[in-house]
């Protein structure tokens, strides 16, 4: 406690001391104070005296419009702004020859099935499952793996999921799932 104590008497001393200082530059005599201005005035006009005169120029202050750069602005006006300027082209490089790609002269894929798979039947005292399949056109067929269906496609497999059909030749085999894409 008696630290804390020490510690700010000494702080307080020094604060009044800061104190006493300042309060009596304040009640320095008003002589001391005209002679510091008289000193600064002294040293700017030295400095004054020694910078080279410049001319100024003044006419380029001034602006005045020539004909040329006639302005009407109102404000009060809608108009559009004209266009602007095109850029300027840039010159284009010469033309290279490219090499013809060559493209591949396989098979093309077989067209997609447009069948949807849009139910199952389970049949079994048939012999297993029967996919029901959709043409969009309101045709319906049913099908068994290894049936034929619309004299184009073989169902492969079925399943509650999907069902795997291709073309008659074995071609383009295609999973359709149950929700029909």
């Amino acid at each position: 406690m008696t630290r804390l104590m020490g510690g700010g008497l000494v702080v307080g001393g020094a604060g009044l001391a800061l104190f006493a200082v300042l309060m009596a530059g304040r009640d320095a005599a008003p002589e001391a104070s005209t002679a510091r201005r008289q000193v600064r005035g002294a040293a700017r006009a030295s400095v004054a005296n020694d910078a080279p005169v410049v001319d100024l120029r003044l006419h380029r202050l001034r602006n005045t419009p020539d004909a040329s750069q006639s302005i009407e602005r109102n404000l009060f006006r809608f108009e559009t702004r004209p266009a602007p300027p095109p850029p300027p082209s840039a010159p284009t490089p010469p033309a290279r020859r490219v090499a013809p790609v060559a493209m591949p002269t396989g098979p093309q894929a077989p067209p997609a099935i447009p069948l949807r798979y849009i139910g199952l039947l389970d049949a079994p005292t048939q012999a297993g499952l029967v996919a029901v399949l959709s043409d969009g056109r309101g045709n319906v067929f049913y099908g068994r793996e290894g049936d034929t269906i619309e004299g184009r496609y073989r169902v492969l497999q079925v399943s509650p999921v999907a069902t795997e059909l291709s073309y008659l030749d074995g071609r383009g085999r295609q999973t359709i799932r149950l929700s029909g894409q």
